[in-house]
C-alpha cells in the first residue's frame, strides 16, 4: 500500500544530520516547518535559519544556544512528559549553533517570516499551562508560543499531552481560510508516547495512537494513520482530529502553525457534525490524571 504523503514515519524525513526536516518546500505549502535533532554528549550543530524564524525547544536534555555572539543556556527537561521547558527564539537570517554537554533531543519549530525579531529567551515559568475539554476529551496544553504568550512574526506553537485512552484535538476543527471565526494556518503534528506498562514488558516502548484529517468536497483529503514516537502528520487544510491515545500509552504532540495572514491569530471552526460535544463538557469533570505535570515557578 502506498504511504500517505501527509504521514511522515520516523526517519522518513531525516536529512543533513537532522532526525526530521519539514520545510515549507518539502511540505508543499508556504509557511510552517519543523526540524528535530539528536545530539550526543558534547555534540553541537550549526545551521542558518534563512527566511525562517525558529525556536529551540528541548524535547529531552539541556542545551546552549549561540547566535551573533550571544549565548543562552536552556535548562531543558528529562522528557516531554516530565515538565514544561524553557526555549530560545532565533530570528530569520541568523546563524544558530546548539550544543549539549550531556546530549539530548531538540526540536526547531519554524515559520517563514517577514520580520527579523531579536534573539531571546523564553522561560519555562512564563509558559501558560491550560487544561482543555473534560472526561475522555481532557488534555493539557502548554501554550509556550501562542499569540498571547510569546511574540513571533508568524509562528504559533504549543504542546498537547493526552492521557492514555483519551481523545484530543476533538471535536475535529479546521483553520484553513480567513474569516471572523477562522485563521488560515498550516499545521504540523509531531508525536511522542510514554508507556504505562510494567518495566520489562516486551514491546511496551513502541507506543501508538491514531490521527484523523479529513477534507471537504471542494478540497478532498483523507488521513487516518497509526502514529508512533517521532512520526509527523501534516495538515495543509481540512478538519483535523481526533488525535487518539491508546489505553497503553500517554500521548504528546507538538503543534507548529503559521500562515499568510497579517494578523497572528489562532481561530478555529468546529466540524458542525461534532461541535455539539463541547456542550456536554460542563457536566463532566476534567480527567483527574491532569495535569500530567505543573509549570515550574522558577525562572
Amino acid at each position: 500500500m502506498a504511504r500517505n504523503p501527509l504521514h511522515l514515519p520516523r526517519g522518513s524525513a531525516a536529512r543533513d544530520g537532522f532526525d526530521l526536516v519539514v520545510t515549507p518546500e518539502s511540505a508543499g505549502w508556504g509557511f510552517s516547518g519543523l526540524r528535530t535533532l539528536t545530539l550526543p554528549a558534547g555534540g553541537r550543530c550549526t545551521f542558518a535559519t534563512g527566511q525562517d524564524e525558529v525556536l529551540v525547544l528541548p524535547l529531552s536534555g539541556s542545551a546552549r544556544v549561540e547566535v551573533d555572539g550571544r549565548v543562552l543556556d536552556l535548562a531543558g527537561r528529562t522528557s516531554v512528559f516530565d515538565g514544561v521547558t524553557d526555549f530560545a527564539y532565533v530570528g530569520r537570517d541568523s546563524e544558530l549553533t546548539v550544543s549539549s554537554a550531556a546530549g539530548g533531543v531538540f526540536s526547531f519549530p519554524g515559520a517563514r517570516a517577514s520580520r527579523r525579531l531579536p534573539f531571546r529567551y523564553g522561560p519555562a515559568s512564563g509558559v501558560p499551562v491550560e487544561l482543555r475539554g473534560a472526561g475522555r476529551c481532557s488534555r493539557q496544553v502548554n501554550n509556550f508560543a501562542t499569540p498571547a504568550a510569546f511574540e513571533t512574526d508568524k509562528l504559533i506553537a504549543c504542546e498537547v499531552l493526552t492521557p492514555a485512552a483519551n481523545w484530543s484535538s476533538y471535536p475535529p476543527h479546521r483553520h484553513d481560510r480567513t474569516s471572523e471565526v477562522e485563521s488560515e494556518l498550516e499545521e504540523v503534528y509531531y508525536f511522542e508516547f510514554r508507556s504505562l506498562a510494567p518495566a520489562g514488558t516486551p514491546g511496551a516502548a513502541d507506543g501508538l495512537g491514531y490521527q484523523r484529517v479529513q477534507g471537504e468536497p471542494e478540497r478532498p483529503l483523507d488521513v487516518l494513520e497509526e502514529v508512533r514516537s517521532g512520526d509527523v502528520v501534516l495538515v495543509p487544510h481540512g478538519w483535523h482530529g481526533p488525535s487518539i491515545a491508546a489505553p497503553s500509552h500517554d500521548m504528546y504532540y507538538l503543534n507548529v502553525m503559521a500562515g499568510p495572514e497579517d494578523e497572528r491569530a489562532w481561530r478555529i471552526c468546529d466540524d458542525p457534525a461534532h461541535g455539539w460535544v463541547r456542550g456536554t463538557w460542563a457536566d463532566q469533570p476534567v480527567d483527574p490524571r491532569l495535569p500530567l505535570y505543573t509549570a515550574p515557578t522558577g525562572a
